[in-house]
């Protein structure tokens, strides 16, 4: 029988998909929820890093690949909201 290594730490892939959601809904204009659900998303991804998660569901499979991912969704939100008040 295998030892058990303790709990497996919460992997908050849903917020993973949900972001990916927001920003197929930001190419047909909504950069707000966008910027929003990627933000949740990398709060939960941040904490689940720091309890000891390092294998995701997402398809990144990797949490910083993941931060890396939400991060970047995050600043595209926000750089269209900037063009978009800049027109």
């Amino acid at each position: 029988m295998a030892a058990s290594q303790g709990p497996v730490p919460f992997d908050p892939i849903r917020l993973c998909v949900y972001t990916t959601i927001a920003l197929l809904a930001w190419i047909v204009g909504a950069p707000v929820m966008m910027m929003a659900m990627s933000a949740l998303g990398l709060v939960a991804y941040w904490r689940a890093m720091r309890d000891g998660l390092t294998r995701s569901k997402c398809v990144l499979r990797k949490p910083r690949l993941v931060l890396f991912y939400l991060g970047a969704v995050f600043v595209a939100g926000a750089a269209a909201i900037i063009v978009r008040i800049a027109r």
